[in-house]
């Protein structure tokens, strides 16, 4: 047996989920995603926080108006 079968009860996910907490998972992975398409937000080419995050909301808001727009 490998690790997680070999723990039981112990191992593995839980045998239920939150449907409500996955898919607000999902969508903030999604937006992540999303978000790494940036090429300057996925390799971070901004070294201070606050140009950074100001890259971020600039790349948010270029693909929040892709989506309203499309």
């Amino acid at each position: 047996m490998n690790g997680r079968h070999g723990r039981g009860a112990l191992g593995g996910r839980p045998p239920t989920f939150d449907k409500v907490t996955y898919r607000d998972r999902n969508v903030v992975e999604r937006c992540f995603a999303r978000l790494k398409q940036f090429r300057a937000i996925a390799t971070r080419f901004d070294k201070l926080g606050d140009r950074y995050r100001a890259g971020v909301v600039l790349a948010s808001l270029i693909l929040w108006l892709r989506e309203s727009t499309g």
